[in-house]
C-alpha cells in the first residue's frame, strides 16, 4: 500500500522523467541548444485541475533583462536547501547544462554574455500568449497572481497602476493577493479593488480597529468536477517593511492559527484541494507548510525565487515562479476522492524572442505607454558594467545609487534599501530614464540627508541583518541586506542579533567607524511620513548625466562569514 506522500513523490519524479517538471524537460531543451515556442509550451496535460501562477511582476509590461542572485544565503535548518542554492551549485542540483538557455534564465553565471545570446525575457504580451495556450488545452485553468503587481515602473507611477490593473484584467486573472500594492495608499487600493472583476484575497489582513477580516480570505472554484479553495496570504510584515501611514487601519502578520482555521473552514465547506496563494516569502511558506495541515499547494512569492521543481514539505507542494514576468508556472493536479493524488509542474521561461506576442495585449500595453514614450526613452547615460540588484549584500544598481547619493547629497555614507525588484542592464548599453525608474519607482522616493552616529549606524544595520538572517523564518521581515556606500563591514550571519556586524570602516579614509562620531548619511525610501528630499530618480539621473558612462567596480566592502 503506497502512502499519499510516497505517491506524490513518485508523481513528481515521473513528471521529471516525462517532461512535466524541471529536470527532464529542461535537459532535453538544453541538449538541443535551440528554442521554439512549441518546446517551451510542451506539456502532457495531467489530472483534472490546472493552476497558472505568476508573481512579483513589479509593473514590467515589456521584456527585460533580470540577473538571478549570486548570493542567496539560507540560515539555520534551511542552509543549503533550495532556494538557497545559486550559480554552479544550482545548475548541478537541477542537472542544467552551463551556457544553456535554462542556465541563463535561472542563474547568474555568464549572465552578460548569455543575455546577448538569448535576449530579453518576460513581457506581458508574451505571458498572454503562454496563458492562452495553456487555456486552449485546459479551458478552465485558474490564473492566480501572487502580488507585487501594481508597482515598480514609470507607467505604474504615472497611471496609479492602472496600466497593470488593465493588463491583469485582460489576462482574465481569477484571484490575486498583495504586498507593494498597498504603497499606492489605501484610497487608491480601495478604488481599484472595488472595481476588480476578480477577488483580492488576504486571509491575514484585518481591520485594526475592529479586529475583523478586511478582505475576502478565500474563493471557492469548481474546476474539473472538484472544489478548489484558493486562500490568499498577503505579505505579513507590511507595516514594518513599508510605511504604515499609507494603510493606517490595517493589520497583517503571518497569523498561523488564522490560516489553520481558514483551511479547516474550506475543507468543511467541501474543498477537495486547498491552494494557498501566498506572498509570505519562500522560507516563511516552508515553515507554514510544516505547521498547518491540509494545504495541498502553496504558490509562493515575495522572495523572487525561480525553481524548476516543486519543493515538498510534508504533503504540501511549494511552487516558486520567479519575478518580473520571466516565468509562468503551470501546475496540473489530479484531484479525486476529496484529495490531491498527484501533481505535474512546469516552470515556463518567457524568452521574448521565441514566444510570439499576443496582439491584444500588445495594443493595451502600447496604449498605456504611448503618452510617456519620449520621456521614458530619453538616454541619460551609458553603462560599462552589468547593472543588477539581486544578492544578499550587494548589487551594482544599488552601488550606483549609493555613489549618486554620496556625491549629489554630499554625504559620507549612503544607504539603499535591499529591494529585490528592478530589472538588470547588460554592459555597454544605454541607460534610459525608464531604466532608472525601473530601479527606483515607488511612492515614497525622497532622498533624505541626515546625521547619524557610528553607534546608530550599527544599530540600524544589525536590525536589518536580523530581518534577513534570523534563524526563525517568521522573524525574517524584509528583503535583502541594506546596501551601504562609503563604508565596509564584516558580518557573521551565524551570530545572534546585535553581534553580527564588526570592523565597520569608512572606505574613503580607511578609519574605523567611531561609535560616538557623527556622519552625514544619505538614503532613500524612508518609511517615516514627511521625509524631505528630492526623489531618488532625480538624484540618480543627475549623477548619471554627470558621469556620461558609468563603470561600477566589483564591491568587496562586505566580508561575509558563515555564508
Amino acid at each position: 500500500m503506497i502512502s499519499r506522500r510516497d505517491f506524490l513523490q513518485a508523481t513528481v519524479a515521473a513528471s521529471a522523467i516525462w517532461g512535466g517538471s524541471g529536470v527532464g524537460a529542461w535537459a532535453q531543451i538544453a541538449a538541443r541548444q535551440q528554442l521554439t515556442q512549441d518546446q517551451l509550451l510542451e506539456f502532457d496535460t495531467f489530472g483534472n485541475v490546472t493552476l497558472i501562477h505568476v508573481t512579483d511582476i513589479h509593473g514590467q509590461l515589456k521584456p527585460i533583462w533580470f540577473r538571478e542572485p549570486e548570493i542567496n544565503l539560507g540560515v539555520g535548518e534551511v542552509r543549503g536547501l533550495p532556494p538557497h542554492v545559486t550559480g554552479q551549485d544550482f545548475l548541478k542540483l537541477y542537472n542544467i547544462e552551463p551556457g544553456s538557455p535554462e542556465a541563463y534564465a535561472l542563474s547568474y553565471n555568464d549572465f552578460d554574455a548569455l543575455a546577448r545570446t538569448y535576449g530579453k525575457m518576460g513581457g506581458l504580451d508574451r505571458v498572454a500568449t503562454v496563458i492562452k495556450a495553456i487555456r486552449a488545452a485546459r479551458p478552465d485553468a485558474l490564473l492566480l497572481d501572487g502580488g507585487d503587481t501594481w508597482h515598480g515602473s514609470y507607467t505604474v507611477l504615472k497611471t496609479g497602476a492602472q496600466d497593470m490593473v488593465d493588463a491583469m484584467n485582460l489576462l482574465e486573472t481569477d484571484a490575486m493577493t498583495s504586498h507593494w500594492e498597498f504603497t499606492l495608499g489605501i484610497d487608491r487600493v480601495t478604488e481599484i479593488v472595488d472595481n476588480l472583476p476578480f477577488p483580492f484575497l488576504g486571509a491575514n489582513i484585518f481591520d485594526a480597529e475592529w479586529d475583523e477580516p478586511a478582505y475576502e480570505p478565500y474563493k471557492m472554484f469548481e474546476r474539473g468536477g472538484v472544489q478548489v479553495a484558493v486562500i490568499g496570504q498577503a505579505f505579513p510584515y507590511l507595516p514594518i517593511a513599508n510605511p504604515r501611514w499609507m494603510f493606517p487601519n490595517l493589520s497583517f502578520g503571518v497569523r498561523e492559527e488564522r490560516m489553520a482555521e481558514v483551511v479547516q473552514e474550506v475543507r468543511d465547506a467541501g474543498a477537495d484541494v486547498v491552494v494557498v496563494l501566498s506572498h509570505n516569502g519562500f522560507d516563511v511558506d516552508r515553515k507554514l507548510a510544516s505547521r498547518v495541515p491540509g494545504i495541498d499547494v502553496i504558490l509562493t512569492g515575495h522572495t523572487h525565487d525561480a525553481l524548476p521543481e516543486p519543493v515538498q514539505v510534508g504533503n504540501t507542494m511549494l511552487i516558486a515562479s520567479g519575478s518580473n514576468g520571466k516565468f509562468v508556472s503551470r501546475v496540473d493536479l489530479d484531484v479525486r476522492d476529496g484529495e490531491m493524488k498527484g501533481i505535474r509542474h512546469k516552470l515556463i521561461p518567457i524568452f521574448s524572442d521565441v514566444i510570439a506576442p499576443d496582439a491584444e495585449m500588445t495594443a493595451l500595453i502600447d496604449g498605456h505607454r504611448a503618452p510617456y514614450e519620449s520621456e521614458m526613452r530619453e538616454v541619460i547615460g551609458r553603462t560599462g558594467s552589468t547593472l543588477y540588484r539581486r544578492g544578499n549584500f550587494n548589487g551594482t544598481w544599488d552601488d550606483l545609487i549609493c555613489n549618486a547619493l554620496i556625491e549629489e547629497r554630499e554625504a559620507d555614507i549612503a544607504l539603499s534599501p535591499g529591494f529585490r525588484w528592478g530589472p538588470s542592464l547588460i554592459s555597454d548599453t544605454d541607460i534610459t530614464r525608464e531604466d532608472i525608474y525601473n530601479a527606483t519607482s515607488m511612492s515614497y522616493p525622497n532622498a533624505y540627508r541626515s546625521e547619524m552616529t557610528g553607534e546608530q549606524l550599527k544599530v540600524i544595520l544589525e536590525d536589518v541583518a536580523d530581518n534577513l538572517f534570523n534563524p526563525d523564518p517568521y522573524y525574517q521581515q524584509g528583503g535583502d541586506m541594506v546596501r551601504v556606500g562609503g563604508m565596509g563591514y564584516r558580518i557573521d550571519v551565524t551570530k545572534p542579533q546585535g553581534e553580527r556586524l564588526s570592523e565597520m570602516t569608512v572606505l574613503k579614509t580607511g578609519e574605523a567607524v567611531d561609535p560616538s562620531k557623527t556622519y552625514v548619511v544619505a538614503g532613500w525610501a524612508s518609511v517615516n511620513e514627511g521625509t524631505e528630499g528630492p526623489p531618488i530618480w532625480d538624484v540618480v539621473e543627475n549623477w548619471v548625466r554627470g558621469q556620461g558612462t558609468v563603470n561600477i567596480d566589483p564591491n568587496e566592502s562586505v566580508d561575509v562569514i558563515g555564508g
